[in-house]
């Protein structure tokens, strides 16, 4: 796709979430459900916050898409988790993983292992999360993807050769944050500049993001729902760095920004940047080596 290509589709996926108020529900990190929920709320999201088995296959049916976080591993998740992705799948409907936490106990080994056979239709997390589920999953050899609780140790450059085999084995696309955001489906690469630096200050706004990547993955393909989560969260995270400079302020002007963003902030602000490597570089500001 081009670059007007992926704007054009972009702005479609913001006005259509507002327009259809696709309901996606989500099993999240309990410190984050709050924010996950009020974020897909901002963009025309509809929102539910899951945890039993039997609830999760019933909402499964009249939802449009589902977001697993691994987060808070509870017990019941053991069950309740391949369950849910396993109702997505066949279903056909479209579902965000992010595999926070990946390699802190064997539970959550165990449960992205058996995700794996359910292929998510974007996988979202920071460097070192990509790169551990690349290794677990068998289709990359390397010694890197070591976590610390939820940060990252890998920059998101370390991450592409992971991203792109993840996307090509799911067939869908991988989100990488960090500094910058790479995302991938396998056959493009692109790199999003933007966001502050007060996302790392507060909790959750990686599991947002997910939520939000879940709303537009009703109304697009994986590859530009992706791509439409992180520019409104990067566009609506600078402006309100601009307006305040502390955590709890930046958290409510970020929820303001990203619901009064509309599809003509992606089209005045996504531009493109120099091409480096053959990866296609898009963002708010041009990347400065």
């Amino acid at each position: 796709m081009t670059e007007i290509e992926i704007r054009s589709a972009m702005a479609r996926a913001v006005d259509e979430a507002r327009e259809k108020n696709p309901l996606a529900p989500s099993i999240t990190n309990t410190v984050t459900q709050d924010f996950v929920a009020n974020a897909q709320l901002a963009v025309g999201g509809a929102a539910a916050m899951m945890y039993l088995p039997d609830e999760c296959e019933s909402i499964v049916k009249v939802a449009q898409a589902f977001y697993i976080n691994m987060g808070t591993a509870m017990p019941f998740y053991e069950e309740t988790l391949p369950r849910a992705a396993k109702a997505c799948f066949d279903e056909k409907k479209p579902w965000v993983l992010d595999p926070v936490g990946i390699g802190m106990s064997e539970l959550r080994t165990k449960l992205l292992l058996q995700l794996k056979e359910f292929k998510p239709s974007i996988i979202r997390g920071n460097a070192s999360e990509i790169i551990a589920l690349a290794n677990l999953w068998g289709l990359i050899t390397t010694t890197g993807g070591q976590v610390r609780g939820v940060e990252s140790t890998e920059k998101v450059s370390a991450a592409k050769v992971a991203a792109v085999s993840l996307a090509k084995f799911t067939g869908g696309t991988v989100a990488v944050s960090g500094e910058e955001d790479l995302i991938t489906d396998s056959k493009q690469v692109i790199l999003c500049a933007g966001g502050s630096e007060l996302f790392t200050k507060i909790t959750g706004s990686g599991c947002a993001l997910g939520g939000v990547m879940a709303v537009y993955a009703a109304v697009a393909d994986p590859f530009i729902a992706a791509m439409a989560a992180t520019v409104m969260f990067n566009f609506a995270g600078s402006k309100a760095a601009a307006e305040v400079n502390a955590p709890a302020s930046f958290k409510v002007k970020f929820l303001d920004n990203l619901y009064t963003l509309r599809p003509d902030n992606i089209s005045k602000t996504f531009r493109s940047a120099n091409s480096l490597e053959g990866m296609f570089e898009f963002g708010l500001t041009p990347r400065v080596e």
